[in-house]
């Protein structure tokens, strides 16, 4: 008897998924991998934070300094209530770091697919700003309940960083922590190079997991 034909599932990581994955130790790497393979063979998932996310863009592009953040919970269903809730102040307080409203701006920031080693990773910030002196920064929203830990916020700015000819020329990478309304950039002294051969490890790792995991 024949076995039954099978559909390889290639690995794959969204940004958000690997570093999710690189905070990760021990076993539950790999408990966490098969949970990702297994919502993609399916399809699944739902982001909860489309309209949020729009909402921000629309404070930041129409310069009106929070309003439409203020209003947003109001019109998402009841079940995400408390989720915008919980969201929109430290929101507002990132909002409100970057300065007078009319001298700041919204831009596109596109997607970028990063290959470590054999692991395609898609890049996907939010969006970019670009300020009235000229400087630009993508930004990557972090919307956990647990603050960004350094390895997590690490991976993140250097992946956004080494693809950012392609997500937004001369732009700096940030990573806000919006419920707590902080801007996590590149630490100073951080040799890539270190950080490279680190996540390569870690892109092995994952790709080994992925496969035994069918």
């Amino acid at each position: 008897m024949s076995a039954p034909l099978t559909t390889a599932l290639p690995p794959y990581a969204t940004l958000l998924g690997f570093t999710r994955y690189v905070d990760r130790t021990g076993p539950t790497k790999a408990t966490f991998v098969g949970g990702l393979r297994r919502q993609r063979a399916s399809r699944s998932g739902f982001n909860p934070h489309g309209q949020f996310v729009k909402a921000l863009k629309a404070d930041i592009a129409f310069h009106t300094g929070g309003t439409h953040l203020a209003g947003v919970a109001d019109v998402v269903k009841p079940r995400w209530r408390p989720l915008y809730q919980a969201l929109t102040p430290g929101a507002t307080r990132w909002l409100h770091s970057l300065g007078e409203p009319k001298e700041v701006d919204l831009v596109q920031a596109r997607d970028a697919l990063a290959m470590l080693g054999d692991l395609p990773v898609k890049i996907n910030p939010h969006f970019g700003v670009r300020y009235a002196d000229g400087r630009a920064e993508a930004v990557r929203l972090h919307f956990d309940e647990a603050a960004p830990s350094p390895e997590s916020a690490l991976a993140t700015l250097h992946l956004m960083a080494r693809h950012m000819d392609a997500v937004l020329p001369h732009a700096a990478p940030v990573l806000v922590d919006v419920r707590r309304g902080e801007a996590h950039r590149m630490p100073d002294g951080v040799k890539p190079e270190q950080v490279e051969q680190w996540l390569a490890g870690e892109a092995a790792a994952f790709r080994a997991i992925w496969s035994t995991a069918a």
